[in-house]
């Protein structure tokens, strides 16, 4: 009869704890005991019901991130503004933002187009894998050769995460794209390099040689923008088309980093990059078929050991 008492007040004070007020025969251990089941009982729900309410925000940002990729996307297959459309990812700055951008890169773009999107304070990017962290479409086809994953995840707790993929075709996923057989001709379609000399941009010039005689002197002052030179242009060769894009992802600062991107789909002659300020050696030499840059065949180190090469250049990598 005891036991049957003692358990009514225990009932009694855990829906109403005011009532050990009013109740007596309570022992202080079995005061001690409500009070540590009440205090476990808060240390277990509290924080996985603050967890339950981040990870919805983890999953819609996700959402809004994949889905303004495809708007990037889609602004670039209709040619809005006859322009293409990417996306950066800036962790430079807190929350972490993604921006839609105009322009063929982030560097490059009109800002005046800007749209920028900041993620909640309890979530970040990391393990960003694109080139120069953003992803740039293609027209016509929507491919990008920004592929790779962007990942977020939960500050407070990174074992929740998120990571969205986008293959060279342009699809954009969760799920990481199988890697098809290689059967492909390996060229250098994309390669970065490192220039340690101050370009003075208002007089000097890039100079293209195809096979060795047609020659194109491109003015790096008629094509900087936002603090960057980048030109694509196609030039007739023997006949044939070669179509190149030359950029730089960082200008004068204090270093210079060059992209140079030559798909062999579009080329088939040898081709040297120089700069008139620099008579020290090229920027970059191509064998006709791609197979060969600077005279090596390293997809690793394109610049080290490499012949005829300017002594500024240096970090040469295949992208």
């Amino acid at each position: 009869m005891e036991h049957i008492t003692r358990n009514k007040k225990i009932n009694s004070l855990l829906h109403n704890p005011c009532s050990m007020l009013h109740e007596s025969g309570f022992t202080l251990l079995e005061i001690i005991i409500v009070v540590f089941v009440l205090t476990v009982l808060g240390a277990i729900t509290i924080p996985n019901m603050a967890l339950f309410q981040k990870t919805p925000q983890l999953n819609n940002t996700f959402e809004e991130v994949a889905n303004t990729l495809r708007i990037a996307q889609n602004k670039t297959l209709s040619s809005e503004g006859n322009s293409r459309y990417g996306v950066y990812f800036k962790t430079t700055v807190t929350p972490h933002q993604y921006i839609l951008f105009k322009g063929d890169t982030y560097a490059s773009r009109d800002s005046s187009y800007d749209q920028t999107y900041p993620i909640p304070g309890i979530t970040e990017f990391y393990g960003i894998t694109t080139q120069d962290d953003e992803v740039v479409f293609n027209k016509l086809t929507g491919s990008t050769e920004n592929s790779g994953s962007i990942s977020l995840r939960l500050i407070e707790d990174t074992s929740q995460m998120k990571t969205i993929y986008i293959d060279n075709a342009g699809v954009i996923g969760a799920t990481a794209p199988q890697t098809p057989s290689d059967t492909r001709i390996k060229d250098a379609r994309h390669i970065n390099f490192t220039y340690n000399r101050t370009i003075v941009t208002n007089t000097e010039d890039i100079i293209l040689t195809f096979n060795g005689s047609t020659i194109e002197t491109i003015p790096m002052n008629q094509y900087l923008a936002t603090g960057q030179f980048d030109w694509t242009g196609t030039v007739n060769a023997g006949g044939f088309n070669q179509t190149v894009r030359i950029h730089t992802n960082v200008l004068n600062s204090p270093e210079t980093q060059f992209s140079v991107f030559r798909d062999m789909r579009f080329n088939d002659k040898s081709f040297v990059v120089e700069i008139s300020g620099d008579n020290t050696g090229a920027l970059a030499e191509y064998s006709a078929n791609g197979l060969t840059v600077n005279g090596l065949t390293s997809i690793d180190d394109c610049s080290t050991g490499a012949t005829g090469l300017s002594i500024y250049v240096s970090n040469c990598l295949w992208q």
